[in-house]
């Protein structure tokens, strides 16, 4: 019963402060733009120009067998809009790391990151779209199909896949363990399905891998030197099950979302662990807003094919749920599996569904 007891609350739109969920009134426009070619739309951010850019999946991979390597690349496309919805061009067309997109985010000097799962791997763009850094390496073997009745070869990221170790890894390993405890990885960024990433105020990196086997958080300076990591698979402080996503707000504190156990962790830039959120279901997606005052916000999004939940959470940085809007579905002002949430001011965002195959923006009515 103990455990059951806060999806009851929040069914009924109870906090577990005790207070109904204030419901917030908003418009959805599901319209403003449209992509030159559909998919899953895993990732969606804004720049300082009001600029959107969304990153989709949008085919199927495909496998060249090289002399030594089999070399996987495509099923995945980053798109570029103006602040007026109008389409400007495509990024990182040919690029070795545009595999199996998870997410999209603008630092605060407006350069382009791109977080694929695929790949294994973070690619930088500056403001104008050209390379920067690359953080992660493919993995050495993927599974392909040489032909009918012939089995296929490889192994996929998430197995075997053992490549040298990353920058700053510690000799060779595969794509999960390393560092003993499960889930810690490898000292690095040999990452396994990274999920997400952030930077605070000195321009440090912070990456969430977690998507797949893996669950910490990996640290790197501005020039993409490994710092540290933290992390590993379990249900106690500083541990994790599941990371699918990764903020940070003006005081350099960095928030995991946390989605196995239902909560957002709460922790210094070095790792040191400061609190938890548990108050709005499922972190899928999470985003802090810029301005002043910040806010939190939190998708409490809904499984594949279902119905239920979809909400998305506005939060004080002291963990008090402000309110929630929407519900999944369909249509304009509903949501499907929102994988992303770019939230530059405080009501203005952008959600990336990709149920819906859609980037939406929403606006907050004050």
């Amino acid at each position: 019963m103990k455990k059951t007891l806060p999806l009851i609350l929040l069914a009924l739109g109870v906090s577990l402060y005790g207070q109904p969920v204030l419901e917030l009134n908003y418009d959805g426009n599901a319209d403003l733009i449209q992509l030159p070619s559909y998919g899953e739309v895993a990732g969606v951010a804004t720049n300082s120009k009001g600029h959107v850019f969304v990153y989709a999946r949008t085919g199927h991979g495909a496998a060249t067998l090289g002399d030594e390597r089999t070399f996987y690349h495509g099923g995945s496309r980053l798109f570029q809009f103006d602040q007026n919805g109008k389409y400007v061009k495509e990024i990182g067309q040919g690029v070795y790391a545009v595999n199996f997109a998870q997410q999209v985010r603008v630092d605060p000097q407006d350069n382009i990151w791109i977080v694929d799962s695929g790949s294994n791997q973070i690619v930088k763009f500056d403001a104008d779209g050209r390379y920067q850094l690359v953080l992660g390496r493919k993995p050495e073997n993927i599974n392909v199909r040489p032909g009918a009745g012939v089995p296929a070869s490889g192994g996929m990221p998430a197995e075997a896949g053992r490549g040298e170790g990353g920058r700053g890894g510690e000799g060779r390993g595969g794509f999960g363990g390393g560092r003993g405890a499960p889930g810690a990885g490898i000292n690095g960024d040999t990452f396994n399905r990274p999920a997400d990433v952030t930077w605070d105020r000195a321009g440090n990196i912070y990456v969430a891998d977690g998507f797949g086997p893996n669950n910490r958080i990996a640290k790197f300076t501005k020039e993409g030197d490994f710092v540290k990591t933290w992390g590993q698979t379990g249900s106690a402080q500083g541990q994790f099950n599941q990371i699918r996503g990764i903020a940070s707000d003006a005081n350099g504190n960095v928030y995991v979302a946390d989605a196995g156990n239902r909560r957002i962790q709460v922790f210094t830039g070095d790792g040191a662990f400061k609190s938890q959120i548990t108050n709005v279901g499922t972190p899928q997606a999470i985003c802090i807003s810029g301005g002043a005052t910040q806010y939190l916000y939190s998708s409490n999004s809904n499984e594949p094919e279902s119905m239920e939940r979809g909400e998305i959470y506005k939060v004080r940085l002291t963990g008090e749920v402000v309110g929630r809007f929407g519900q999944a579905g369909k249509l304009p002002r509903q949501f499907g599996m929102v994988n992303a949430i770019d939230c530059r001011t405080e009501n203005d965002l952008w959600v990336g569904e990709v149920w819906n195959w859609r980037a939406q923006k929403v606006t907050l009515k004050r």
